[in-house]
């Protein structure tokens, strides 16, 4: 019989064997927290969310919306590049708006008068009881019309001449070419500076011995300009502000405008054949 001593009693620690004999082994891979379950119907929200959106479905209504928006937004843009093409007109000085104005306006009488000399024409040769000779003397008219503008033949009619001094040499080829640019613009019909017409292709160059060469022919000072045109248009056009008589003042140089009712253009050129331009084909 074993002693009442001898037995394990309830209160004894256990060892340390048995310690380590009954604590937990540890895990290999770390524990994740619980993930919390998504409700059934939250997931059956969102497919049926992306069933509605993908693919997308477009009405008619729908597609006639867009491309008006389309539309709407390809005018706006033009407008915009449209408006910041003028942006130039808005940042000039108001001598140059006015210069400009004038331009458009003496362009804008010219071509009325001109529409008027073209009615006038038609008028006649519709009511000519020989409309072949009407025809050919209106030919003959045009083709003296366009010698004048080509410098082939004379001209006379009202006009100015306007004298430029410049004894120091300070007018350079742009100056000149400014001032037959404006008088051009206020409706001069035919030019000449002192002996030299001026048409379609004449070019001013610098001298590197001082002065200005015009179509390769030295022109010295004073330089005199022989325009036909309305003389009430013309000298307005070179008095404004800004214009060429005030650049030229600037640069201490002396101008003189005389109004006339008959001057004459009777400095030629020499007419030129072309050498790739021909006739087209009716």
């Amino acid at each position: 019989m074993l002693d009442e001593h001898d037995a394990p009693g309830e209160d004894e620690a256990p060892t340390e064997q048995e310690q380590e004999q009954a604590a937990p082994e540890p895990s290999a891979e770390p524990q994740q927290p619980p993930q919390p379950q998504q409700p059934t119907a939250l997931l059956d929200g969102r497919g049926r969310l992306r069933k509605a959106v993908w693919p997308p479905r477009l009405s008619r209504g729908q597609l006639v919306v867009a491309l008006l928006l389309f539309a709407l937004g390809l005018g706006l843009a033009i407008q915009v590049r449209s408006t910041n093409d003028h942006s130039a007109l808005r940042g000039a000085r108001q001598e140059d708006l006015v210069r400009i104005l004038d331009e458009l306006d003496s362009r804008q009488q010219r071509l009325q008068q001109e529409k008027s000399q073209l009615d006038q024409s038609l008028t006649q040769l519709e009511n000519s009881s020989n409309q072949a000779k009407e025809a050919q003397e209106q030919t003959q008219q045009k083709a003296l019309e366009l010698g004048v503008l080509a410098g082939t033949v004379k001209a006379s009619g009202p006009g100015i001449v306007l004298t430029v001094d410049d004894p120091q040499g300070q007018v350079k080829a742009d100056m000149l070419l400014d001032t037959l640019q404006e008088l051009r613009a206020a409706g001069a019909e035919a030019i000449q500076i002192n002996d030299v017409r001026v048409v379609a292709h004449t070019y001013f160059t610098d001298l590197s011995s001082g002065g200005v060469s015009i179509d390769g022919t030295k022109v010295s000072q004073p330089y005199r300009f022989t325009v036909i045109g309305d003389p009430q248009d013309l000298t307005p056009a070179l008095n404004i502000p800004g214009g060429i008589v005030r650049t030229l003042e600037k640069e201490q140089v002396g101008t003189n405008i005389s109004e006339q009712q008959k001057v004459t253009v009777d400095a030629l050129v020499g007419p030129g054949s072309a050498q790739f331009a021909k006739p087209a084909a009716q």
